[in-house]
């Protein structure tokens, strides 16, 4: 329960904190104003960072306060956060970066402790590197990637996908690895990006900033390198695989602008997700390919965590070279993706014929408008043991959405999807602990058939809804299927013995459901507040003993 509470706190913080800082940021004018290098055409607020920085911090400090560790790198973030706060309000110099960059290097390096001495069989019979090489490779690693990252926040959703990706690889490496320090730090940055891609995915109402970004970087390396440079048989150079598509973006910028002679740190448009969109592709399929790549290296270094050092870095190499060979060929032939006109006309055109008629979303969306939440008031009756303290809790929810309901009903809408965001999970993973015997063991696969039936009728609705503003599919909903359907499948006992894949599965399905009914709703909440409070008191009541 560590990790879902540290998830869960960052996940809400995060949220909480962003509507706040957005406006903050306007105020300030702690803008990104748009220019020709640049993809989104108005200004937007650049104090995601900051709400990412809190929304982690949080949770870590309750749960790590007493590491030694942690107030060096409490340190090293408030010098690199000082820096991208005032590069975000006033914009400096690379040096300026660079030189907070590496005065908190050389604090976790010095204080903290931390070097890259191991690099397991690239070394003869397991020798490790002397200081003097150790020092600056340390350095130039953490000051590097911390810019990789920097320099990958380049579309919607791009860096912090590849982040929660990385953060989420690096969490589950660390728990099975028995490195709980870790395992939590990554957890709740994890959480924390979660909850920012809500506002980041296309199309973005905020930016993280170079606060939020080279607050990812220098967090990822310096987690990664605490991992893996400890005693343990993963391989050190699990974080080459684990961050390889940033750097190797980085090297390949920093090469071209050596070779046409122009200046290294001057920004230009020649990163793999500009180059994407001149071959044709929209802005949510260039950050999709991105997401699959670093997908595909996330799941190769869970699988070669053990791989000898030389296995790793030939790889790497090879990886390197195909999506260097693939971009130089699509460049110098002049692809340019062609768009299939009977897509277009027969399919397209066909869909938006149905939704026009409006047949198929009148009986979808009824479906899941009541399904769903009679699904849930269900869901309060499965498990088996309830804690007091939760029974309190969710007490203490329904005179909170009661008072939201009757009094403050701007902000219901707000309130209630925070109260369902921590209900849901808790529900459903005490009910898949152990189930109640007042439920049948018939009925309980009809139910859990019924969130895959509830699923297709929120992929109808979403497909043919009418609504200008309600939910909208974005690249995130990969991050969240492909943790979700990756996770559950890995072939660990601990994963397999608490069916883990289920129990994602319907939380997804339920969170999904409830963000296509408030985006359907049109700020009506009073039918769906009002059957959550009811699944509330029934949970409530239950855990008891009434």
């Amino acid at each position: 329960m560590v990790f879902l509470t540290t998830l869960l706190f960052s996940v809400f913080i995060t949220i909480g904190l962003i509507p706040i800082l957005s406006r903050l940021a306007l105020k300030i004018n702690l803008i990104d104003v748009p220019d020709g290098r640049k993809v989104h055409a108005t200004p937007m607020p650049r104090s995601g960072g900051i709400a990412i920085a809190i929304g982690a911090l949080v949770p870590i400090l309750f749960w790590t306060y007493k590491e030694n560790f942690l107030m060096w790198y409490i340190i090293s973030i408030v010098i690199i956060g000082i820096s991208g706060l005032i590069d975000d309000l006033r914009g400096h110099g690379p040096w300026t970066k660079f030189l907070a960059q590496i005065i908190a290097a050389l604090v976790i390096i010095f204080p903290g402790d931390l070097r890259i001495e191991n690099l397991g069989m690239l070394l003869p019979d397991g020798l490790l590197l002397p200081a003097w090489i150790s020092i600056p490779l340390t350095l130039i690693t953490i000051v590097g990637v911390t810019n990789a990252i920097n320099l990958s926040d380049g579309l919607d959703g791009l860096a912090g996908g590849i982040c929660l990706l990385s953060f989420s690889c690096l969490a589950y490496i660390a728990y099975l690895s028995g490195n709980h320090f870790v395992a939590i730090f990554s957890v709740a940055i994890a959480g924390a990006i979660f909850g920012f891609l809500r506002f980041n995915t296309y199309p973005a109402s905020i930016f993280m900033g170079d606060t939020g970004s080279q607050f990812l970087g220098f967090s990822l390396i310096v987690l990664s390198l605490k991992l893996t440079q400890s005693e343990t048989p993963l391989t050190p150079l699990l974080p080459l695989i684990i961050l390889g598509f940033p750097i190797l973006d980085t090297i390949t910028v920093m090469a071209q602008r050596y070779q046409e002679g122009r200046p290294l740190f001057r920004a230009d448009m020649n990163h793999f997700h500009h180059r994407l969109i001149r071959l044709g592709f929209f802005q949510t399929e260039s950050v999709f390919i991105i997401y699959l790549i670093q997908a595909g290296l996330v799941i190769a270094a869970f699988l070669f965590r053990f791989h000898s050092e030389w296995f790793i870095l030939i790889g790497y190499l090879i990886f390197s070279g195909f999506i260097l060979t693939v971009f130089t060929i699509a460049d110098k032939k002049g692809f340019r993706l062609q768009r299939v006109s009977i897509v277009d006309k027969l399919i397209k055109g066909r869909l938006k014929e149905l939704r026009d008629r409006g047949i198929i979303i009148k009986v979808s969306f009824r479906i899941i408008e009541f399904g769903i939440p009679l699904l849930l008031i269900f869901s309060s009756f499965i498990p088996k043991h309830i804690p007091n303290y939760a029974s309190y809790t969710a007490l203490i929810l329904v005179g909170i959405l009661v008072l939201f309901l009757s009094i403050f009903k701007k902000y219901l809408g707000f309130v209630l999807r925070i109260i369902l965001y921590i209900y849901i999970p808790y529900l459903i993973y005490i009910g898949n602990s152990a189930s109640s015997s007042l439920i049948p063991e018939n009925l309980l696969k009809y139910y859990n058939i019924s969130f895959f039936l509830f699923a297709i009728f929120i992929v109808l609705t979403i497909k043919f809804s009418r609504r200008r503003h309600g939910f909208k599919s974005t690249p995130m909903d990969f991050l969240i299927l492909f943790i979700a359907l990756i996770v559950p499948n890995l072939p660990i006992e601990e994963i397999e013995s608490y069916h883990i894949g289920l129990i994602a599965a319907k939380i997804i399905t339920l969170f999904f459901s409830y963000e296509v009914l408030m985006g359907e709703l049109r700020e009506n909440f009073r039918k769906l507040a009002s059957f959550t409070i009811l699944s509330l008191v029934i949970f409530g009541v239950r855990g008891m003993g009434y």
